[in-house]
C-alpha cells in the first residue's frame, strides 16, 4: 500500500476474564482509504474500535494514530451508532458545542459551522431544534459534528442505521467527499451489501482474529471462486432426486451451484422438468460478501 498510514494496530490482545476479545490483531488504514470492518456479534469489533479510540487499554500490542501537519494533534473523529446530539439545541448550537469540545479555535468555528450546515443541507434548518429533525437529518448532523475539527481518521459505527435510502445515499456522498479529500474511514457495519458497495477494502474479524482481508471482489473470488448459483422456486418441495451434487433445499426453494451458467442451467431445468416439478421463479446469483461472511464465520446465531 503506497498511502501513508493514518492508523496502525499491531498485535492487539485483550481479555475480559475468560473471554478473549482480541487475539493478536494487526490492522492498517491508509490516507483516503475507506475500510469496512465486519464480524458477527462478539467477534471483537467493538473492543477493537474502543481500543483505537483510546477507551480500552490493550493487554498487549499497540495502536498508533498519526496525522499530518496541524491535524496530528486531533487525529480522530467518532460517529457512534446511537446519534450523539443535544436534542433541545438547534443544529447550529450543536455544531458550536461539538466544535468547541473538539478544540476548534473560536476564530475558525463560525466558518466551520457555516461549512457544515451547507455540507449537510441543513442551512435552512440551522435554528431548528434537532428534536424536530428526521432520522436522516440527525445522522447528517451527527456526522458533521464528528468532523468539524477535520480529523484525518474517522471511525464510523453503523452510520446509516435506521435511515431511508435517500438519506443513506446522501450520507454516502458526504463520506465519499471526506475520503476524496484524504480522510481515512474505518466503517463498522452489519449491512454487508452496504459495505460491499462503498468500501474499497474489507476486514472480517471473528473470535478476536482477522480471518480475511481484501478488496470486496477479490475477497469473494479468493474465498468462494467465480461459480454462480441458481435459486429456483418450485411449485412444491423438491424431491430427493434433485438434491444431488451439493444442491440445497429450503421449503420450495432449491439452490444449486453452477460452474458454467450457459451449460449447467439448461441441464438443471431439464432435471426439474424430469422430476415433475414446475419452475415458478428463477434467479442466477454470484457469490457476494454475505456468502463469504457466512462461509468464514458460520451460520449459528450469536447473541
Amino acid at each position: 500500500m503506497d498511502r501513508p498510514a493514518l492508523l496502525e494496530v499491531r498485535g492487539a490482545r485483550k481479555r475480559f476474564g475468560d473471554v478473549v476479545a482480541l487475539d493478536g490483531v494487526d490492522l492498517r488504514v491508509g490516507r483516503g482509504e475507506w475500510v469496512g470492518l465486519l464480524g458477527p456479534n462478539g467477534a471483537g469489533k467493538t473492543t477493537l474500535v474502543r481500543a483505537i479510540a483510546g477507551r480500552v487499554r490493550l493487554d498487549a500490542g499497540s495502536v498508533a494514530r498519526t496525522g499530518d501537519g496541524a491535524s496530528a494533534v486531533r487525529p480522530l473523529g467518532l460517529v457512534p451508532q446511537d446519534v450523539a446530539l443535544y436534542p433541545f439545541l438547534t443544529a447550529r448550537e450543536n455544531l458550536e458545542v461539538f466544535g468547541a469540545l473538539y478544540g476548534v479555535e473560536r476564530t475558525a468555528l463560525a466558518e466551520r459551522v457555516a461549512w457544515a450546515l451547507d455540507w449537510t443541507g441543513l442551512a435552512a434548518r440551522a435554528r431548528a431544534r434537532t428534536v424536530t429533525f428526521s432520522g436522516g437529518m440527525r445522522r447528517r448532523l451527527n456526522l458533521a459534528c464528528a468532523v468539524l475539527h477535520r480529523p484525518p481518521l474517522v471511525l464510523l459505527d453503523e452510520p446509516t442505521e435506521g435511515v431511508d435510502p435517500q438519506s443513506r445515499e446522501r450520507l454516502f456522498g458526504m463520506l465519499d467527499e471526506l475520503r476524496a479529500a484524504g480522510t481515512a474511514l474505518l466503517h463498522t457495519t452489519h449491512q454487508l451489501g452496504e459495505a460491499e458497495g462503498v468500501c474499497e477494502r474489507i476486514i472480517i474479524i471473528d473470535r478476536g482474529r482477522i480471518v480475511a482481508e481484501g478488496a470486496p471482489e477479490a475477497l469473494v473470488e479468493r474465498t468462494l471462486g467465480r461459480a454462480h448459483e441458481a435459486v429456483v422456486t418450485l411449485d412444491r418441495p423438491p424431491p430427493a432426486d434433485l438434491l444431488v451434487a451439493g444442491a440445497r433445499a429450503h421449503g420450495r426453494t432449491l439452490r444449486v451451484g453452477l460452474a458454467d451458467v450457459a451449460l449447467d442451467l439448461p441441464v438443471l431445468l431439464g432435471r426439474v422438468r424430469a422430476a415433475g416439478c414446475a419452475c415458478e421463479d428463477l434467479r442466477v446469483v454470484r457469490p457476494d460478501l454475505e456468502a463469504v461472511f457466512l462461509h468464514l464465520t458460520g451460520r449459528e446465531l450469536r447473541e
